[in-house]
Parts: structure tokens; C-alpha cells; sequence
């Protein structure tokens, strides 16, 4: 009886588990210094403003170009 008690353990809280792991990942990831981190955010808002002009300029000489086919 005694060895079937040891063998049952109490089953874990899926939110606690999830919790712990989360917070246990956390501590592994190298997080950026704050100069790394502005320089990285600057470049993120670099290339989102560089690839909204050419979707904005593409988009632009497309609807030329079909006004121009359809008039």
C-alpha cells in the first residue's frame, strides 16, 4: 500500500505550471542594454516608415496605371 502512495502525485495546476516555466524562460533570455534597445527601436521605425513609402508609391502608380488603362 505504502509504494502506490508514493506512485500517485497530486497533479500540478496547468496555471501554476505555465507561471513557473514562463517565469523560469525569462531568466534565461540576454535582454538588450538601453542603447541597444534605442538603436534597435530606431531601426524598426526606420525600416517601417521605408516600406510604408514604397506600399504607399506602389500603390499610387498602380491606380495610375489603371485609371489610365480603364478611361
Amino acid at each position: 500500500m505504502a509504494e502506490k502512495a508514493k506512485q500517485v502525485k497530486k497533479k500540478e495546476n496547468a496555471i501554476q505550471r505555465y507561471f513557473r516555466e514562463t517565469s523560469g524562460e525569462l531568466r534565461k533570455v540576454s535582454w538588450p542594454t538601453w542603447p541597444e534597445a534605442r538603436r534597435l527601436t530606431g531601426l524598426v521605425l526606420l525600416v517601417m516608415l521605408v516600406v510604408g513609402l514604397l506600399l504607399a508609391s506602389v500603390d499610387y502608380f498602380a491606380g495610375e496605371l489603371l485609371r489610365l488603362i480603364l478611361a
